[in-house]
């Protein structure tokens, strides 16, 4: 799986790239079918902690799937992220599923 990162309004450092990179390829047991993943991490300016936004899409043969959350570390963001992602992903297998039964 092809995994792009973009960070927008600061420079990531490697680690914080690794963890999300490692993360999200780990979608890949769920849906062997991902193609790719576009991750973008920005950096709001809120007044508040959690002004740390991770965006992840997921591209499942032509059928995008999106999710966005936010918290007080780019870490806690992308583990939040991906439960929502690995729920879509599991909903839309069953869709799939139940289209071919």
């Amino acid at each position: 799986m092809q995994v792009d990162i973009q960070s927008i309004h600061f420079k990531a450092d490697q680690k914080l790239l690794e963890f999300v990179e490692q993360k999200v390829k780990k979608t890949e047991t769920f849906a062997e079918n991902v193609r790719s993943a576009d991750v973008y991490l920005k950096l709001e300016k809120d007044q508040g902690g959690e002004n740390k936004v991770v965006e992840i899409k997921l591209n499942l043969n032509g059928n995008p799937i999106f999710a966005k959350e936010q918290s007080t570390t780019f870490e806690a963001a992308t583990d939040l992220v991906l439960d929502k992602l690995v729920s879509q992903v599991k909903r839309y297998k069953e869709k799939l599923q139940a289209k071919t039964n």
